[in-house]
């Protein structure tokens, strides 16, 4: 499939709002309380749910499997799955076989990470452009017994320029986090109408329903395809799933 086939299914699988599931601090939620989560957001009407991923402690691509199988038709994002947690083949693997069993509901966002990331892997971090460059250049390496020819949509973390140009170059769009709206039309510029801008951002602390509506709605209008809601690092995972929830009738409305 083109590139630019695989953005446009993206972009109409994804919709405009997604969830991004809550991170606490300390051990991750139970995997139960995960499926349950995702069915409710699901049910609420949220076709999109995101998860992170640190350098050990979980895979976010086992994670996402899970709850792809525990969901109807929910589409699934990393954000970001860490580029030191496994080989750049083993990235691509898993993720065309992600999206081999679940067509159409998988988006692999890659992120650089931390130099203590790196080093938790024993790897150098080195320069952080040319070592995601590199990263994506290796994903489509030969292997002993190669990944399914399945075209899925790649996106990299990118919160500047040159990293918001290797994503236009390399990969089928960018995710920046926690920039106001001109950063997004910015972006958009950058990467130019063909690639998917999948923007993070948090939703409003104090619970103003109106607040968190009116952002998303500037962040789309800027030029993003798709705003991702997340909430305050540490927020309780069954309080910040309920939160999400009582946001679902406002939030996915918007188009």
């Amino acid at each position: 499939m083109a590139s630019s086939a695989v953005v446009e299914a993206a972009r109409r699988a994804l919709g405009p709002v997604g969830a991004f599931l809550p991170v606490p601090v300390g051990r991750a939620a139970p995997i139960d309380l995960q499926r349950d989560a995702v069915r409710r957001l699901e049910r609420a009407g949220y076709r999109a749910a995101w998860t992170n991923e640190g350098v050990g402690g979980k895979d976010a691509l086992v994670q996402l499997a899970v709850l792809m199988a525990a969901t109807e038709r929910m589409v699934f994002g990393t954000g970001i799955a860490n580029i030191w947690a496994r080989s750049p083949q083993t990235a691509h693997g898993a993720s065309a076989l992600l999206a081999q069993a679940y067509p159409g509901r998988f988006v692999l966002g890659l992120g650089v990470g931390y130099p203590q990331q790196a080093a938790s892997a024993g790897r150098e971090f080195g320069r952080p452009l040319a070592t995601m460059r590199d990263y994506l250049d290796r994903m489509s390496a030969p292997t002993q017994l190669p990944a399914p020819e399945v075209a899925y949509p790649r996106i990299i973390g990118a919160n500047g320029p040159k990293m918001l140009a290797l994503a236009a170059e390399a990969t089928d769009g960018a995710m920046p986090a926690l920039k106001p709206p001109e950063f997004t039309a910015q972006a958009r510029q950058l990467l130019g109408p063909d690639k998917l801008l999948v923007v993070f951002t948090h939703a409003s602390e104090d619970g103003d329903v109106q607040a968190t509506t009116a952002q998303v709605r500037e962040h789309l209008a800027a030029g993003a395809d798709h705003v991702l809601l997340g909430l305050p690092i540490g927020t309780d995972f069954s309080v910040g799933v309920d939160y999400l929830e009582l946001l679902a009738p406002a939030v996915t409305e918007i188009t």
